[in-house]
């Protein structure tokens, strides 16, 4: 988000910090990828969609969050199929995100 000028709108509705925000995505993704249940386990449960519908994410939203998940994959010494499938699986949910903040802020 500090590099893709895309994302500058995105990036402001972070802290300046980033440490926890990854900390969460980091443990948010080893439970939604079948691994350990990180998240619930140190920050409790949680909506992502209801969580973020607090925020007025629209489609431009995102897609830049999805274009830094994209690269951020890109670092990684994956697979070119499981980056694909990594990228197709985190549609549903940067989705499932825009549905929730257009049903609160309209």
């Amino acid at each position: 988000m500090d590099e893709l000028p895309d994302a500058a709108d995105l990036r402001r509705m972070h802290p300046e910090n980033l440490e926890q925000s990854r900390d969460k995505l980091a443990c948010f993704l080893s439970g939604w990828l079948g691994g350990p249940k990180l998240f619930s386990e140190k920050y409790g449960s949680i909506s992502i969609p209801s969580f973020h519908a607090q925020w007025p994410i629209d489609e431009a939203r995102s897609a830049a969050w999805l274009s830094c998940m994209e690269r951020a994959i890109a670092l990684q010494p994956f697979s070119l199929e499981f980056a694909e499938y990594l990228l197709t699986q985190l549609r549903v949910p940067a989705h499932r995100v825009v549905q929730a903040s257009r049903a609160r802020h309209g």
